[in-house]
């Protein structure tokens, strides 16, 4: 049985979180050469009997037609085509909302994102008892997106998930590898202003815990016990089915499900936050991602952290969420960009990979016999800027320092809110240009693209 990438999703709740905030983030480990986009959908009305539209991946934003619903068209190919998930195609819903979310290049769902009122979901791919699928079916990741693009509250998500679990599966391979098939269960972390739910399955069954207070932490192993505040009608008699089970002891899901040599470990990155002794901010959240000692920040020989988010929810609702997010690989090495969901967002494309409509190797069977480049222009000049301070250790702490002075320039735009509502556009650090003035270089001598360090601030 494969292991599961070491990922990790946090969530902190007043008053373990500062100012009436919940606090919201993730790590997505994933395999090291992986490139993961970070990409926006508007709210949408669709027809009566439609299917979910593929968005033909990594699109390029080419127009928009001046409404609350921007069209959107991959170069040669029209976005109203009936498409599907990453593997198999489901009914779509009257209307979707607008979500925002960090991917793998080459899938349709999402590894963590946020939408409009204030939800926030992220998965984590686990090994169970019952080894996942390969049949091809809904991945976790995919439930991600249709949580977020469905649901106006954290319950309501956790119900169009368990409901699209019901009905179609999970499974298929989690890695774009045509040598083998990479299958997982799924958890999931479902925040929004007043709670969050860990959700863990085991194919179509699952179980939830409502979480409204102190600090949360899940990761590649199952987490809930005995207590469960929501459940498929048919668990325990699976179980008991399976011989997992025997029905007269309590019934603790971690150990019914769990590998055996796995039911009592538990997450390196469980104490991470319980032990910070100041109230947890958004800060605090992007230096436990960050930190690499205690594996919440995996570097490792198979996997990479390839993405990171965090999220804050003001439990006032006059205050607007705020979604950092990253774009690249390493939090230790990334900044993050806040992001707001306003009427009239404007778009920066250079987080989105090419799209190589129905040639994407990924969308032709057999799958993945071929791995095209997905890099998108800020992972391109985030490589490039690794490149450069690798050799000179006193290059990478000034770029250190001054990458962290831009991060903090975010927080102090954020403040402004309290003042006048602002929303801030995906502040893509466009780092060739950006770096290399860091770094002394003469203009003349700047990469191509000269890309410059952009925050706007849009008022509404």
């Amino acid at each position: 049985m494969a292991a599961a990438p070491p990922s990790y999703c946090f969530v902190a709740f007043p008053p373990r979180a500062q100012d009436g905030l919940v606090v919201f983030g993730k790590n997505s480990a994933r395999p090291r050469d992986e490139v993961q986009e970070v990409v926006y959908f508007s709210a949408a009305d669709h027809e009566q009997e439609s299917k979910v539209e593929a968005d033909l991946s990594s699109q390029r934003w080419l127009h928009q037609i001046p409404s609350r619903v921007p069209f959107f068209q991959c170069e040669g190919h029209s976005s109203h085509e009936e498409g599907k998930c990453t593997y198999i195609s489901i009914d779509q819903v009257p209307r979707t909302h607008a979500i925002m979310i960090s991917r793998p290049a080459w899938l349709w769902g999402a590894e963590m994102g946020a939408n409009e009122h204030g939800v926030c979901i992220a998965n984590e791919a686990m090994s169970t008892r019952e080894p996942a699928a390969e049949t091809e079916a809904l991945l976790g990741m995919d439930l991600v997106r249709l949580g977020l693009e469905r649901a106006e509250t954290a319950k309501e998500a956790l119900d169009v998930i368990v409901s699209l679990l019901e009905e179609h599966g999970q499974g298929g391979n989690y890695y774009e590898d045509a040598d083998s098939c990479h299958s997982f269960q799924s958890a999931y972390l479902i925040v929004d202003r007043d709670e969050a739910w860990v959700l863990e399955t085991v194919g179509k069954y699952w179980a939830a815990e409502k979480v409204t207070e102190g600090v949360r932490c899940i990761c590649n192993r199952l987490s809930l016990t005995s207590k469960m505040d929501a459940e498929h009608p048919e668990l325990r008699s699976y179980a008991q089915s399976q011989g997992w089970w025997t029905g007269e002891d309590e019934f603790n899901f971690s150990e019914v499900f769990s590998p055996a040599e796995d039911h009592l470990g538990c997450c390196a990155g469980k104490d991470s936050l319980e032990k910070q002794e100041e109230s947890i901010t958004v800060q605090t959240m992007m230096n436990t991602l960050r930190d690499k000692a205690s594996g919440v920040c995996i570097d490792s020989e198979s996997f990479l952290t390839t993405a990171s988010g965090v999220s804050v929810l003001p439990q006032n609702r006059s205050s607007p969420c705020i979604h950092y997010f990253t774009g690249t690989p390493d939090p230790s090495r990334s900044i993050f960009k806040p992001f707001i969901f306003v009427d009239d967002v404007k778009l920066v494309p250079k987080t989105q990979s090419p799209c190589f409509g129905d040639d994407d190797p990924a969308k032709k069977e057999p799958r993945f016999q071929e791995k095209p480049d997905r890099r998108h222009e800020l992972y391109k000049a985030h490589e490039w800027a690794r490149a450069v301070i690798e050799s000179d250790q006193m290059r990478k702490l000034r770029l250190r320092n001054r990458l962290l002075e831009a991060e903090g320039l975010g927080f102090k735009l954020r403040s402004a809110e309290s003042q006048r509502p602002c929303a801030f556009h995906f502040a893509t650090l466009w780092l060739p240009r950006t770096y290399a003035l860091l770094l002394g270089k003469k203009k003349e001598h700047l990469p191509q693209p000269h890309l410059e360090l952009k925050f706007s601030c849009l008022m509404v």
